[in-house]
Formats: structure tokens, C-alpha cells, sequence
């Protein structure tokens, strides 16, 4: 649990006030200021997840931040840091929480071929998922983002994935599970050009049924060798 409002000084001295109904009278009175109100730092953590996640990095605002999370802005930055520190450790949980079946398909299914169309079919119902903001954070929070150092984090990541489809499918033509005339980096950016734009159709209100076809149509591309079959 972290206090919240841990720091007035910083505040105008009437919103200090406000936040403290009575503290004068207590003030006159000699009795000791109660407890600072607390929060839980995972809660709030979600809560701006789900803001960053739904509006995008430019358009959540600092104000926009603190209303959803239930804290003020001294608070906010005693616990996050800056609006760019929080939405970093966003990004990170988002990751670890919703984007992981990206990793998860990379490392346990046998081929490029089968990893990619577990990973194609996983994020048609992970963008459309109820009770959540659809697509991808990490494609939508770039969108008409005016800050350079957010934004080419967001690409790194991006690049990052793109990277690790073509290594996975480099290695499969290696082992002879893919042609080897197989064109490793276009296979990769095509599969990334695949999930961005599922990620945007799915915001666009596309179903999970519908992106599910739009990912039986990608795989139907795929190289395959006359032995192997993903």
C-alpha cells in the first residue's frame, strides 16, 4: 500500500484545503493530523493500464491519470514517477499480463509455421476479449504520439517482435522445416504487418470469428516443404 497525497507543500495552498476538510479546525484544536489515505499500488497500476491502453499515450493526461486511479498528482509521482515512467512499468505489465502469448507460442510450438498460426488465432481473441480495451496497447499507444522517446520505444518493441519471427523462421529453413528459398524477412514483416493490423481492426470493432478467417487467409501463404507440414 502507498500513501496518497504524500506531498502538499507542493500544492497550492487552497487545493491543500480542499484535499483536508477540517485541517484547520484540527490545526486549532492541537490534534495531530490522521493517517495520510492510502491505495494500492497494483490497483492503481491496472487502472492506468487500462487508460493508457484505451486513449493512448498522447491523449491520457496526467489529470486524466489521477481521476482513474483514484489519487493525486503528488501521489501519482511519489509512487510512478512521471507520466513517461508510468506508463514504461504500463507497458512492461501489459507484456507480461496481455501480450504474452506472442513469447509463449515462439517458445513452445515446434515450427515458425505452427508458432505463428497459434499466435495469429490467439491475439483474434485477445483483441476482442470483453471487458477490456481492444487491440494492442502497444500498437494503439503510438498512435499520433508526439513523444520521440515513447515512441521509438514502442517501435522497438515492435522491431523486437518482427526480429524474433525471422530467427525463428531463419531456423526453420535451416532444419529443412521451411523451403529454403523461403524469404525469412519478408515472412517475418508480414506476420507483424498481420498482427498490427488485426490489432486495429479489432479497435475497429471486428470480431473474434472475423480475425480468426483474416489469420486462416495469412497462414494459407506459408512456404511448406513436401515433408514437413508445421
Amino acid at each position: 500500500m502507498v500513501n496518497d497525497d504524500v506531498t502538499t507543500r507542493a500544492e497550492p495552498h487552497g487545493i491543500a484545503q480542499a484535499e483536508r476538510p477540517g485541517a484547520a479546525a484540527g490545526k486549532a484544536k492541537g490534534r495531530p493530523r490522521g493517517r495520510p489515505r492510502s491505495f494500492d499500488r497494483e490497483t492503481a497500476l491496472e487502472k492506468a493500464l487500462l487508460a493508457f491502453w484505451e486513449h493512448g499515450y498522447e491523449a491520457t493526461s496526467v489529470s486524466d491519470l489521477t481521476r482513474v486511479m483514484d489519487i493525486g498528482a503528488p501521489s501519482l509521482y511519489a509512487a510512478f514517477g512521471d507520466k513517461r515512467s508510468l506508463f514504461e512499468e504500463v507497458v512492461q505489465v501489459y507484456a507480461a499480463r496481455y501480450g504474452s502469448f506472442t513469447d509463449r507460442a515462439l517458445a513452445e510450438e515446434p515450427t515458425a509455421r505452427a508458432a505463428v498460426d497459434r499466435m495469429l488465432r490467439e491475439a483474434a481473441t485477445a483483441y476482442t476479449e470483453p471487458g477490456r480495451p481492444h487491440g494492442c496497447l502497444v500498437v494503439h499507444a503510438a498512435a499520433n504520439c508526439s513523444t520521440p522517446e515513447v515512441e521509438q520505444s514502442l517501435r522497438d518493441r515492435r522491431n523486437a517482435d518482427i526480429a524474433a519471427f525471422e530467427s525463428r523462421i531463419r531456423a526453420d529453413v535451416a532444419a529443412g522445416a521451411l523451403p529454403p528459398g523461403t524469404d525469412a524477412a519478408a515472412l517475418a514483416r508480414h506476420t507483424g504487418a498481420m498482427i498490427q493490423g488485426m490489432s486495429q481492426q479489432a479497435r475497429d470493432g471486428a470480431s473474434r470469428e472475423e480475425l480468426e478467417a483474416v489469420a486462416e487467409i495469412a497462414m494459407s501463404i506459408w512456404p511448406r516443404t513436401g515433408t514437413h507440414t508445421g
